[in-house]
């Protein structure tokens, strides 16, 4: 409850009466709770994740479905790419465009070459296209 003898002195203060102060809220003293029990497990699992990066030079129309080569995208240091690296069977792959990620069924994606399948759509020049492979191995 606020006590209106203190609300008007706030308002005196700051010269704000048409608006309304909230009274400072103090936070209590909760008592710690011990976090769980670290469990090592026997090995460790180690992630590693390649991008790769391409902008549409000009419009790719999706009529017919699309593949664009290994050799159109950058890593992510800025080099060329010279092939897609992809994790099997401990992997995965998703695939950004316009910074949304896409549906697994709409591509493929081979070392090479990405594989865009027919659709009733434009990628429009400009677009930017991500690739991001990830994989996993124990160490």
């Amino acid at each position: 409850m606020v006590n209106f003898r203190n609300h008007q002195k706030i308002e005196q203060e700051c010269g704000c009466g048409d608006r309304f102060i909230w009274p400072r809220i103090k936070a209590s003293t909760i008592p710690s709770v011990d976090p769980p029990p670290v469990i090592d497990p026997i090995g460790n699992i180690i992630p590693t994740v390649n991008r790769y990066f391409y902008i549409a030079t000009s419009d790719i129309n999706l009529t017919n479905g699309a593949t664009l080569a290994a050799s159109l995208f950058w890593d992510d240091v800025g080099n060329p790419a010279t092939e897609f690296k992809i994790f099997n069977p401990n992997g995965y792959v998703n695939l950004y465009i316009n910074a949304v990620m896409q549906e697994g069924g709409i591509y493929t994606l081979t070392p090479t070459s990405l594989a865009l399948s027919p659709n009733n759509s434009t990628i429009y020049g400009g677009t930017p296209i991500i690739i991001e492979s990830l994989g996993f191995s124990t160490k």
